[in-house]
């Protein structure tokens, strides 16, 4: 496995229930890395440039624009407040000189544009330098405008606001390879959006039952394939994954693929189900694989094999024990993410105790690592770390029963193409880098 150290640690504030962090995301260069967060702030970093004396060393993350995306409103209709809290970002890849961003809250998504402005215009006609409107009578001159240089403002402005669509949270959403759609899905819906239109939608799945009392799943996450545009999957609580074909039917009612690992019976007990749900599905850079996220494990799965996985990673088996206090507690419906890196050969996913775990899908091993304060000097190698189970413990390891539950890795994401890692441990962003850089 890579050695990784530690890059820098973004502290994003005072902990305020607001400022923890709810989905982190690079854009499709690696260039931007942004943040949202419970109190529907996002916050987007920039990488500096290469310095010319130092030219081994790629510049750090600084902060290069926060915005209010989403504001806490109240339906009236149904006596329910919706919380601003960012549920997912999105990037779009970049065409011009903008960037593009879908950030999303429990009900809304909207389309961001951040743009850069270091000019502004003077000299106008019909107005004076305040702004303010000229009387006719005293212009007697047409004047030509003219750009001036200004300090560097970044902007960010909505461009579209799609609203009105979900009647329950919206937990994924998924730009298309065509770029010209995307998609967003709640418990019982996945609706296809076109970027250019926001009064309507075209409701894709649909798995409402006529009776609320026969329901028996739910959708927990949904992505389009990085390459097909008629392609998605999404997951679900029975941890199953349903891959649909859009060619094949306008209501993707019936998937074309169903992936489902039969259950061990000798592993039966009260709360198979629950750490059976699907927290996070992600498709592979290539396409080919799928890699699914439930409570115990991260999975991978072929596309071409829907009986079983072809991969199971274990990511912390010594909670096996403990899931009676892990359900008293509602830790055991904690959503944990998971993501691939760049080739696809290591895939990252976080656990308790501000732990995060790699597996290396070639050599099979894997690591245990930590983000926290402590150990956070810039450059720093970080140790890895062991949780002992029972029986003697070492100097260096952690007893699974001192585990602090109440600190947990779920949202991290790795750059598109090098070995740089974001990790959000409540209100701190960590970034890592591997040690060979």
């Amino acid at each position: 496995m890579l050695q990784w150290h530690h890059y820098e640690s973004l502290d994003l504030g005072k902990l305020h229930l607001a400022d923890i962090i709810s989905t982190v995301e690079f854009n499709h260069t690696g260039e931007l890395l942004a943040t949202g967060d419970k109190g529907g702030r996002v916050v987007i970093f920039q990488r500096e440039q290469e310095s010319k004396n130092q030219v081994h060393r790629r510049g750090e993350y600084n902060v290069y624009s926060t915005f209010q995306s989403h504001e806490p409103e109240f339906d009236y209709l149904k006596s329910l407040e919706i919380e601003e809290k960012i549920n997912k970002i999105r990037w779009l890849p970049q065409q011009n000189a903008a960037y593009f961003l879908l950030s999303t809250n429990d009900k809304t998504v909207k389309l961001w544009k951040v743009s850069e402005r270091d000019k502004r215009p003077e000299g106008y006609n019909l107005k004076d330098e305040e702004g303010r409107l000229r009387d006719p009578a005293t212009i007697t001159t047409l004047r030509v405008p003219v750009l001036r240089p200004m300090d560097l403002m970044v902007e960010a402005t909505p461009r579209r606001v799609f609203a009105n669509a979900h009647t329950y949270h919206i937990n994924s959403i998924s730009v298309n390879s065509d770029y010209e759609t995307y998609m967003s899905a709640d418990d019982l819906r996945i609706n296809l959006w076109n970027f250019e239109i926001t009064n309507q939608s075209f409701n894709i799945v649909d798995i409402k039952p006529a009776n609320m009392e026969e329901l028996t799943e739910v959708i927990t996450a949904a992505e389009f394939h990085p390459h097909h545009c008629n392609t998605f999957v999404y997951s679900s609580s029975k941890g199953t994954i349903r891959l649909c074909d859009m060619r094949a039917s306008a209501l993707c009612d019936r998937h074309t693929k169903f992936f489902e690992e039969p259950e061990d019976p000798s592993n039966r007990s009260f709360f198979s189900e629950i750490i059976s749900s699907i927290s996070d599905v992600k498709f592979s850079h290539s396409g080919r694989y799928i890699m699914t996220r439930d409570y115990l494990t991260v999975k991978v799965w072929d596309l071409n094999m829907e009986n079983r996985p072809i991969e199971t990673y274990q990511v912390h088996d010594y909670l096996r024990s403990k899931l009676c206090s892990l359900y008293e507690n509602d830790c055991i419906f904690d959503k944990f993410e998971c993501v691939w890196n760049g080739s696809d050969s290591v895939i990252m996913t976080g656990s308790y105790n501000n732990f995060f775990r790699m597996f290396d899908r070639n050599t099979k091993r894997d690591v245990t690592l930590e983000a926290s304060r402590e150990n956070s000097k810039p450059r720093a190698i970080l140790k890895p770390r062991k949780v002992c189970v029972g029986g003697k413990r070492r100097k260096d390891e952690i007893s699974v029963d001192s585990l602090d539950f109440s600190k947990k890795i779920l949202h991290t994401a790795w750059h598109p193409s090098e070995n740089i890692i974001a990790v959000a441990a409540t209100n701190n962003l960590y970034i890592f880098q591997d040690k060979v850089n």
